[in-house]
């Protein structure tokens, strides 16, 4: 059975899952979850993931959410993944894996959207969803989001690659951060 992964392309944790799988080879059937139709909410979905949550994927009869444990399963299961992606070297991984928790615990934080969606939608695209811009929701999560990104040029960046830990290839931690931070810039 081919891998299906469940996703909207709004969500940068989905376009991370979605992105590896292209850049990597893996063979999966994108099935389209809209958050905007709130398609995550219903029972269907909420027997692969009860979170109601995307991305989610489902592989045979096993089924897997929260795209960092996603990421780190598809590196482990599928052949042929490079190595650079999640090491099979014990402390790479470690590292990796700091990398992977700071990133939901600071630029993800927030009550399940990062402080990035939270500052863009406050500061610019609150209207068109007919809400009201709330510059003070922005400024406070532009606060946040401007620390994250100082730790991220200041401690994950650190070292002779181009790469977070300094690596000179990306590896799954890369991929998490870079959906984020594109967000910013509409990419």
């Amino acid at each position: 059975m081919k891998l299906k992964v469940y996703a909207d392309r709004m969500s940068q944790p989905s376009r991370a899952v979605l992105i590896f799988c292209k850049v990597t080879g893996i063979d999966f059937e994108e099935i389209k979850v809209e958050l905007s139709k709130r398609q995550q909410l219903s029972s269907e979905f909420k027997e692969i993931n009860p979170m109601g949550k995307v991305p989610a994927i489902v592989d045979g009869r096993f089924k897997l959410f929260e795209s960092h444990a996603i990421l780190i399963y598809l590196s482990c299961a599928f052949p042929g993944v490079p190595d650079h992606w999640y090491p099979a070297d014990l402390f790479r991984r470690a590292k990796i894996h700091s990398v992977l928790d700071w990133h939901h615990s600071n630029l993800r934080r927030g009550a399940g959207a990062s402080y990035l969606t939270t500052y863009i939608l406050n500061a610019v695209l609150a209207p068109a969803f007919g809400r009201s811009l709330n510059p003070q929701a922005a400024a406070e999560a532009e606060k946040i989001l401007s620390l994250s990104l100082s730790t991220i040029e200041n401690v994950w960046l650190k070292g002779n690659g181009r790469f977070l830990l300094g690596g000179f290839k990306p590896s799954i931690a890369d991929l998490s951060m870079v959906c984020e931070i594109m967000q910013a810039r509409g990419k």
